[in-house]
């Protein structure tokens, strides 16, 4: 397509959109209106994918984003005298309850959840729902106004059972509705996506749903470094905005408010060599290990090889704290890390400190554990490995497994969201170890070195994020101090160097927060302001 007609094709639609939403407006409020009309004969929005493509697909563009994924917790049932209500995104008035029976003649019996849908928006509308337990994930969807059943022929022994008697059945709904729900899923594939195509995906979703933006640099992108200039115990920040990883990150940043999605660390060995220290390399999860290579090496591979787009901040440590830094100390720490594997084990607690305040809506604990049940159905070695250890810790249990664990939670008076909330413990020793993610290994390193001073055994690491990180007060506050290459050809200049990237990387925060008792251990994480509560 020439350029001409790719101005021409982006005028018409941005003039198009917003016409058409406009008349699908005015058509709906047209039919919502009439006097006699108890609902709509059909919504205009059920009806776009009729429409030509060129048509629909900008409007649902316009109208729907990724989150539109993720389904809402409305309820739990536990016994027919226990029902709840809802407003639904198809019927407005939805009551549902459940029966327990024995039709399969076993020990505990089954049940049949109701569900009685009323009072639709139009007549082509549905709704769609996700029932969970612990033991179990299902799914349905509802055309009709009338009374519906779910029928659950035999519960998993007596532990779902007694379960589902205390706890109930959990109730999703996916609020979006059918066709945005749809739209929302052609929206979150292209963000693992290695192409223009997932880049530009994964700077929409960061720019709709946390407010960054993505302010594009001079040329050339890549800062030449002088490794002269470059001391043990300095931080780098790094942004992926493409592939896997930078779909990874993109959700990591959106749920904990970080500016940068994974971190390595500088070190100098005693014959002068400079190295970079990380936690992460590998191609998945599952292989990743703690690794350290030349600065050289890394480099390269950062600049040639690494097809998720890299974006590099170097943050040199200030001066007082690099006198302190105990480089033999630190290499202690990090050679007895080598090999280990990533810190998956408690990945997802470094941002999970509190009950409600840490899931952009409509995520909750209901839906964390719903999605744990899920994924442990599908890859069940690798869910034990992300969460199982690190939840019976918490409970003080072993060997649990995940359904055992929501059994266990509900038995000792507590809930799974106060469960997800215990602050993770730097001297927690899983069945391989010390688990360590990119963040906490850099700054359990410093509390090696000596940068935490008499703080460091009432501060876990392990619970901060990496926007926690970088916010410390650790870092050089004097520009004229910075390497005189810092900035390169970029007229902006930041408090700290962008050594690689398109996009400018505004780590809003950085070094302004100084260390304190529990540090990080309760604080919120809520889109788009991220507040966070002094010494929370």
């Amino acid at each position: 397509m020439s350029s001409m007609a790719f101005s021409s094709s982006s005028q018409f639609f941005s003039s198009f959109i917003p016409r058409t939403i406009l008349l699908v407006s005015v058509v709906a409020l047209l039919l919502s209106s009439q006097p006699h009309a108890l609902k709509s004969p059909f919504s205009p929005l059920d009806l776009l994918p009729l429409l030509p493509r060129q048509v629909s697909w900008p409007v649902l563009n316009y109208l729907n984003n990724a989150a539109d994924l993720l389904p809402t917790f409305v309820g739990a049932v536990t016994s027919p005298d226990n029902s709840i209500q809802w407003q639904g995104a198809c019927f407005y008035k939805n009551t549902a309850w459940i029966e327990f029976h024995n039709k399969s003649g076993s020990e505990f019996g089954g049940g049949t959840l109701h569900i009685k849908a009323s009072d639709a928006h139009s007549w082509t509308c549905m709704d769609l729902y996700i029932f969970a337990t612990p033991y179990r994930i299902t799914w349905d969807y509802y055309f009709l106004s009338r009374e519906h059943t779910l029928e659950i022929e035999e519960w998993e022994g007596k532990e779902e059972f007694e379960y589902v008697k205390r706890a109930g059945v959990s109730i999703f709904l996916l609020q979006a509705g059918v066709l945005k729900t749809l739209q929302a899923l052609i929206d979150v594939l292209p963000l693992f996506a290695t192409s223009d195509w997932g880049e530009q995906s994964n700077i929409k979703f960061l720019e709709n749903h946390m407010g960054a933006t993505f302010e594009e640099r001079h040329h050339p992108w890549t800062t030449t470094v002088d490794v002269d200039d470059i001391h043990s115990g300095d931080f780098l920040a790094l942004s992926k905005i493409r592939g896997p990883w930078g779909a990874f990150e993109t959700l990591q940043k959106w749920v904990t408010g970080s500016y940068a999605g994974h971190s390595a660390v500088f070190l100098r060995d005693s014959e002068g060599e400079l190295w970079v220290a990380e936690s992460g390399r590998g191609t998945g999860v599952e292989d990743d290990i703690i690794d350290i290579l030349p600065w050289d090496k890394w480099w390269d591979y950062t600049l040639n090889n690494d097809s998720s787009n890299p974006h590099v901040a170097f943050l040199p440590l200030h001066p007082d704290l690099r006198a302190k830094f105990n480089e033999t100390a630190a290499w202690e720490y990090v050679r007895s890390m080598v090999g280990k594997p990533y810190g998956y084990h408690n990945l997802i607690f470094s941002w999970i400190d509190t009950t409600h305040g840490n899931y952009p809506p409509p995520l909750d604990a209901h839906l964390v554990a719903s999605v744990m049940t899920i994924w442990t159905r599908v890859r069940p070695t690798l869910a034990a490995n992300l969460w199982n250890e690190a939840l019976n810790i918490r409970l003080g249990t072993k060997g649990l497994d995940l359904p055992e664990i929501l059994v266990e939670v509900e038995k000792q008076g507590s809930s799974f969201g106060e469960l997800l909330a215990i602050p993770e413990q730097d001297d927690w020793v899983y069945a391989d170890g010390k688990s360590a993610s990119c963040v906490a290994f850099i700054l359990e390193m410093y509390k090696e070195a000596g940068l935490f001073g008499p703080l460091a055994s009432s501060i876990q690491v392990t619970e901060f994020t990496i926007k926690d990180a970088y916010s410390l007060n650790f870092y050089e506050n004097n520009s004229s101090r910075l390497p005189k290459w810092c900035h390169g050809r970029d007229d902006v200049k930041l408090p700290y160097c962008q050594i690689l990237g398109k996009y400018r990387m505004d780590l809003q925060g950085y070094n302004s927060i100084d260390l304190y008792k529990h540090m990080n251990e309760k604080c919120p994480s809520l889109p788009t302001e991220y507040f966070r509560p002094k010494n929370c």
